[in-house]
């Protein structure tokens, strides 16, 4: 049977595509369509995979992150208990920017009109104290009908521990059709306003997120038939895009998650522990910590995208508005900056022949740090000399054009080194203890460069490092998580029990979708009085990890304090079927049997002359000193001077950095 398993990753600028048949990987790359990205998907799997075959696709989409930070989703109605309508407004007392009494808080997703109070309340306990009646009901489900919401979002106080109040409010409203978003099926957690903002997020983006997957379905059936529809979330594992429609808040890291997975398989295939995960597009930049030495994957509960909380599991991943599309301009006191305005994928840089603002991508070329003949495989040839006209156009008081490049870099390399201090530095870790691996279509370009600012001494390259996210994506296992708030003393708490309850309702849900997982179990725990907590594994020693990770987290522990379990989470797993990159025999050389030509690239010591080398045609073994370029169909990696590169027996691109 000719079945073939695609993995999709749509980016600002790029959709990559990855299809596996009969063990035989391929990558191919379009141009993302942003007005509607299932026209680039489509384009992809059709030069991927001939009509009529059978496939399974999985998608890592930008559609639900997009809706959310150009704030395009739906009016939502929110629906909660009287006298908290507005707690979706008022939020937390704090503020991103603690000194700065001038920044205003991020808009509210629901205005005020929008806000509907239930008369009914149920305690912290979970006795139910008010029951809102036939007539309250009615009354509610007709004022949300005359206020032409397109979706809403029910979070009622304390439903966590009781849901019955929110069961009959949900069933009252159902009749009016709407996408319907209820806090104890996605989010079973104590925290009112964490809560209450990720549902809404959820059903800010239910409307335009499921008509895009329902199309997308639509289309692929017609082209494909009996093709199954996958979906990354943000937390590392697939769902099935029934799962995503009617939660898509669990999308909205959906490409860079699939990043994170393609680099934690490369670095253990590798034999590294330690990675900072570097993922540059064309858009962001998408950079996360993985230290196998504590444990599995990071994940958080605390994330907020667009200065919205939102509470479900998600991969820790911090993102920067720092990537190969980013634009450059002066502002009024002739200050130059970079982003977070990006070119996308339309009109783009300046030399894919559109545009007129000058990008990091544009200022790489004028650097000749990309080789414009042979750019996505020579499918697209870079314009150097549109380029060079438009950049000097505008390149202010610095200079030649180069220098303004070089600035342009430098200042794209200062926001990226900035998000890895903050994921690692920040965070207790020693960048020097870590291995830089580097993907994206731009990120293996100024990889080189970061490692030396933050003294990690060495850079891993993977193989199709463009399309690492779709690797990534293509790999992960199928994952669901469920979780319910408990608040009982460890010492005195019947956690067993209450773990058979979740584990049941989860293979309930996992048995409608017909699949049957491993479990894990894992708990939310904190000193008594803290209003924090950190997650460890469930076990016998459960207290001691605790104690441990807070050691290591704050910098204390305290062994005679009551510890509090806040919250118990299972994770469900199916594993996906593996695949591992080929091992290749060592022979030893110096990589010149690669080089196809001699090149100018210029760095801050001044034009230097340079080999480009073709990765396809480089052997494990080969050894040979920048500066350089090597050029492959995904992207293109700069060795600069002094830095030397060992190709590894998985073709690798291990990348050793001279010290500043």
């Amino acid at each position: 049977m000719n079945f073939t398993r695609i993995a999709i990753d749509s980016g600002g600028t790029f959709t990559d595509c990855i299809s596996l048949n009969h063990g035989v990987m391929k990558v191919t790359k379009v141009f993302s369509t942003p007005a509607n990205p299932s026209d680039a998907i489509l384009t992809a799997i059709r030069q991927a995979t001939p009509s009529g075959a059978s496939i399974s696709v999985r998608h890592g989409t930008t559609v639900g992150t997009n809706a959310l930070l150009e704030r395009k989703g739906a009016k939502v109605a929110f629906v909660t208990t009287a006298g908290f309508e507005d707690t979706i407004a008022i939020g937390r007392q704090a503020r991103p920017s603690l000194y700065d009494w001038f920044t205003p808080p991020p808009p509210c997703l629901v205005p005020a009109a929008l806000r509907f109070g239930v008369p009914e309340r149920t305690n912290a306990e979970g006795a139910i104290l008010r029951t809102p009646t036939e007539r309250e009901l009615d009354n509610l489900r007709e004022a949300i009908r005359n206020s032409q919401a397109g979706a809403i979002a029910l979070s009622l106080l304390f439903s966590f521990a009781n849901p019955a109040n929110e069961r009959l409010v949900a069933e009252a409203l159902r009749p009016l059709g709407l996408p319907l978003s209820i806090s104890h099926r996605i989010l079973p957690e104590f925290r009112e306003y964490e809560r209450a903002s990720t549902i809404v997020v959820n059903a800010y983006l239910a409307p335009k997120v499921g008509s895009y997957i329902d199309k997308l379905n639509v289309e692929l059936s017609s082209a494909y038939p009996d093709t199954g529809l996958h979906v990354m979330q943000s937390s590392g594992g697939i769902i099935s895009s029934a799962v995503a429609s009617e939660e898509p808040v669990r999308t909205v890291l959906s490409g860079p998650a699939g990043g994170v997975i393609g680099a934690g398989r490369i670095a253990a295939r590798a034999g590294l522990s330690k990675v900072i995960a570097f993922d540059m597009g064309g858009t962001s930049t998408d950079v996360s910590l993985i230290d196998r030495t504590a444990g599995d994957l990071q994940t958080t509960n605390e994330s907020s995208i667009s200065g919205l909380p939102i509470a479900v599991p998600m991969l820790d991943i911090h993102t920067v508005g720092a990537g190969g599309g980013s634009i450059a301009y002066f502002d009024a006191g002739g200050i130059l900056h970079v982003g977070p305005e990006s070119a996308g994928a339309v009109p783009g840089p300046i030399c894919y022949g559109k545009g007129e603002s000058p990008t990091v991508t544009d200022a790489n070329l004028l650097l000749g740090r990309l080789d414009a003949d042979n750019f996505l495989g020579g499918s697209l040839r870079l314009d150097e000399e549109r380029t060079r006209y438009w950049m000097e156009k505008v390149s202010g008081p610095l200079g030649s054009v180069e220098s303004f490049a070089l600035g342009m870099v430098r200042l794209a390399e200062s926001a990226m080194e900035k998000a890895i201090r903050v994921i690692s530095v920040e965070r207790g870790y020693d960048p020097r203890e870590f291995t830089l691996l580097s993907f994206g279509g731009a990120g293996p370009l100024h990889a080189c460069a970061l490692a030396r600012s933050l003294a990690i001494p060495r850079v891993l390259i993977p193989p199709m490092p463009g399309a690492l996210s779709a690797l990534g994506i293509l790999l992960a296992d199928h994952v669901r998580d469920f979780s319910r708030t408990v608040m009982l003393r460890y010492h005195e708490a019947d956690i067993e029990s209450n773990f058979l309850e979740l584990e049941q309702h989860g293979r309930v849900v996992m048995e409608r979708e017909g699949l049957a997982g491993r479990v894990t179990r894992s708990i939310d725990m904190r000193y008594a009085g803290q209003g924090y907590e950190v997650n460890v594994l469930a076990a016998a020693d459960a207290h001691e990890r605790f104690h441990a990770l807070h050691r290591k987290r704050y910098g204390y522990a305290d062994e005679t304090r009551m510890i509090e379990v806040v919250n118990l989470r299972v994770r469900f797993t199916v594993e996906t079927d593996p695949w591992e990159l080929p091992k290749l025999p060592i022979q030893p050389g110096n990589g010149e049997h690669a080089r196809t030509k001699e090149t100018r690239m210029h760095f801050s010591e001044g034009p230097l002359d340079a080999w480009v080398y073709a990765r396809d045609l480089l052997r494990a073994g080969d050894h040979f000193s920048g500066p350089a370029i090597i050029t492959e169909y995904s992207a293109t990696t700069v060795v600069p001077p002094a830095d030397s590169v060992f190709v590894d027996e998985y073709g690798n691109l291990i990348i050793e950095v001279a010290s500043a």
